[in-house]
């Protein structure tokens, strides 16, 4: 049996919610049931071009509507007849109507308003903040001071979806695959974060006010001039639209340059005094401190959890028996010191990170699990699309990896494993997608880097970075810190192998090169087979080379004396080498804030007269997972509510007991505001109803069944479908009485 349950849904480019219906089953339990909570749909190519359209006939308006207004004046200055006059006018004000529509269209289109009373992006936004905060999910930390930028807390309900949340992530990943949790400390010394490179090379571009020194991202004030031209400027031509479209979608690939002229091109100043802005440059966006009371061991808060991971390579190894492949995560708080944090849990500088990294063997990234994801299709957006200026598309992940578009199993693999725990928390599948790097945000080292790209009101928003970071993090500490973070495979027999060595001479790299030698040598050494012998045979015949250093940015001249590369043969017992590591990396806080917004929904009261607030949360996360509510105020009712919260406490369900006067719809009304998605109202001291949240409909069960009827439902082991026709239902007055 099905019901009729009403669902918000928008598309991307229109930006506006509209009602509509949608037959979904009475209850979603099972995971690939829990992700329909659409606001913003991913947009088709046809509402592109509908954008584009309407700026091309809005142009073609105004200049009909300018060459009538010279006819109008013509005509008078002709001294012409009333009549013609008249007529003239009433075309006139006619193509002024025709504009004014077209007006009104585009404004809809871009920037998220339909003016027939549905919800733009920054007003849902409004009415989702608002409700997170008054019901204590979360709330600016230090508020009593005014607060701090970047800081905020999480309140009981807040604190519960979090616990769930990554009480679903150990199972999903930690247990699933077997991998070995590590708990590492926060505080890390700068010798570690030198070899890594976040001393040198963790950066942000900041530009700052000339006149005052107030700082801003750089790249945030071209994204938002972007933003606002194209959603408030309607008079810019659709050339220009696809201009600052193209800038949006390739913001990530521009250099400090780029970014510096494109600021100057457009005449961004700083937003709060309109004073002109200096040029970008880097800023680290680490914590420093110093560790003990000397202040001569300089140290910095984590900006993320993976190093922990790494150095203690070796000894994991150990603990799995010397095997790769094999996993080990960590869990635990991140800083970063946010030039100009904003959005609320989006951009914030304490958060909370889960973080996986997947050693394998360079020679082998297969997976033995690849089946069990090879059949899943979802939206992808591969680097040639985002450059062609193309939309991301439904892609089936076992094409994208046997195309070569995902460079291998492994990372093939846990791309689908993220859109799995994803989805069955409850995030969209249709406003879910992954995102390849570009050219120029993938590190030199690096194989291929995914993105799992959330959409709320704020726009698309990197929650999951998933990457092949090829052996670079496991070299860099090894030649660092001396110690060999390697992995070995023995042979039954000894082999005879012949081995690629490139041996950069760095005391004439240093002589040519200066400060940026270690560069150059990490490029080199990075170098494939192919590559290798290609420069040697051109160093052969020519005895110099030109060669593109990524971190550098330029192509810099190798000569014949800067490197040897040669191929030696050797009998080996066995193979040394250098693991590669695949590393999905969670931002818990996003993909909560995110699952708030897909959540959240308003529906009207009984009366009509009001708009209630819902978080439509699967019973996985939901911070509570059933109320207890006695029907009115009587003794016997709360015996029997204090017993099957018993018997709720027994079978671990979160939940809570309602025994204030309040009207039972009152009291629905606040707990379907938390996103309760059970209540169990007790009107007999023999059965209950139990009512689903988002159907209204309830049933009525044995006092005694009620909290196992609850706990099978949360547990996953049956629907609410099934428990709608196993039990009689409750039809005495309406569903939220």
């Amino acid at each position: 049996m099905r019901f009729l349950i009403p669902l918000i849904s928008s598309s991307i480019t229109s930006g506006h919610y509209r009602i509509t219906s949608r037959l979904l089953s009475a209850h979603l339990t099972k995971p690939q049931r829990s992700t329909l909570h659409p606001f913003f749909n991913c947009q088709p190519p046809s509402m592109a071009a509908s954008e584009e359209s309407l700026r091309k006939a809005l142009a073609e308006k105004q200049s009909a509507v300018e060459a009538h207004g010279n006819a109008v004046r013509a005509l008078k200055a002709a001294k012409a007849s009333k009549q013609e006059i008249d007529a003239a006018i009433e075309a006139l004000n006619s193509l002024k109507l025709e504009k004014s529509s077209i007006e009104k269209q585009l404004h809809a289109a871009v920037s998220g308003s339909d003016g027939d009373g549905a919800l733009s992006r920054e007003a849902f936004r409004q009415a989702a903040v608002n409700t997170l905060e008054r019901r204590l999910f979360y709330i600016p930390s230090f508020k009593i001071y005014r607060g701090v930028a970047g800081l905020y807390d999480y309140g009981p309900p807040g604190c519960a979806v979090k616990s769930n949340v990554l009480a679903f992530w150990r199972q999903h990943f930690v247990l699933e695959e077997n991998m070995l949790e590590v708990d590492c400390p926060c505080v890390t010394p700068e010798v570690v974060l030198k070899a890594s490179g976040h001393v040198d090379k963790f950066t942000d571009l900041m530009v700052k006010d000339e006149k005052t020194g107030t700082c801003y991202r750089a790249d945030h004030l071209l994204k938002d001039f972007c933003n606002e031209k194209l959603q408030k400027d309607l008079t810019i031509s659709a050339e220009k639209a696809a201009e600052l479209k193209h800038v949006l979608a390739t913001l990530d690939d521009l250099s400090a340059e780029a970014l510096g002229a494109k600021i100057k091109e457009y005449g961004i100043t700083a937003p709060d005094t309109k004073n002109p802005l200096s040029d970008p440059y880097p800023f680290n966006l680490m914590f420093q401190t110093s560790i003990g009371p000397s202040g001569l061991s300089p140290g910095y808060m984590r900006p993320e959890t993976a190093q922990g991971i790494f150095v203690n390579f070796k000894d994991l190894y150990y603990y799995n028996g010397n095997k790769l492949p094999f996993a080990a995560a960590q869990i635990g708080q991140a800083f970063r010191n946010e030039i100009s944090p904003r959005q609320g849990l989006l951009r914030v500088r304490e958060f909370t990170l889960a973080e996986i990294e997947h050693f394998v063997d360079p020679e082998d990234k297969s997976h033995p699990k690849y089946s069990e994801v090879v059949d899943l299709e979802f939206l992808m957006f591969p680097r040639d699309e985002q450059m062609s200026g193309q939309s991301a598309k439904k892609i089936l992940l076992g094409d994208a990896v046997s195309k070569g578009t995902v460079n291998n199993e492994t990372l093939g693999y846990f791309i689908g494993r993220v859109y799995l725990f994803l989805t069955r928390l409850g995030i969209d599948k249709d406003r879910l997608r992954f995102r390849q790097h570009l050219a120029n945000e993938m590190a030199h080292y690096a194989a291929d880097c995914w993105d799992a790209e959330i959409e709320c009101s704020y726009g698309w928003i990197e929650c999951v970075g998933i990457a092949d970071r090829s052996a670079y993090d496991l070299r860099a500490h090894s030649d660092k810190s001396g110690v060999p973070l390697v992995a070995a495979e023995k042979f039954s027999e000894p082999r005879e192998v012949e081995k690629l060595v490139i041996a950069p001479v760095k005391k004439e790299l240093g002589l040519a090169f200066k400060g940026s030698q270690k560069n150059v040598v990490e490029a080199l050494e990075a170098m494939n087979e192919k590559e290798a012998l290609e420069m040697k045979a051109a160093l052969e015949s020519k005895g110099e080379v030109e060669f593109y250093v990524c971190t550098l940015g330029k192509i810099v001249p190798i000569k014949k004396n800067m490197v040897s590369i040669s191929k030696e043969k050797k009998k080996e017992h066995q193979r040394v080498f250098t693991p590669s590591v695949i590393e999905p990396s969670f931002g818990i806080g996003r993909i909560i804030y995110c699952l708030f917004e897909h959540s959240f929904y308003t529906r009207p009261s009984k009366a009509g007269d009001e708009q209630l607030n819902v978080f439509r949360f699967p019973p996985l996360v939901a911070p509570i997972k059933c109320t207890v509510f006695p029907l009115v105020q009587n003794q016997q009712y709360e015996d029997v509510a204090k017993v099957i919260s018993k018997s709720l406490t027994t079978a671990g369900i979160s939940h809570k007991i309602d025994i204030t006067g309040t009207s039972i719809g009152k009291r629905y009304a606040r707990t379907d505001e938390l996103g309760v998605p059970f209540a169990i109202t007790v009107d007999s001291t023999k059965d209950v109803t139990i009512r689903e949240r988002d159907s209204k409909l309830q049933v009525r069960v044995g006092v005694e069944e009620a909290a196992l009827v609850v706990k099978s439902v949360t547990d996953g082991l049956r629907t609410w479908e099934d428990v709608w026709e196993k039990y009689p239902h409750h039809t005495s007055g309406s569903a939220d009485d």
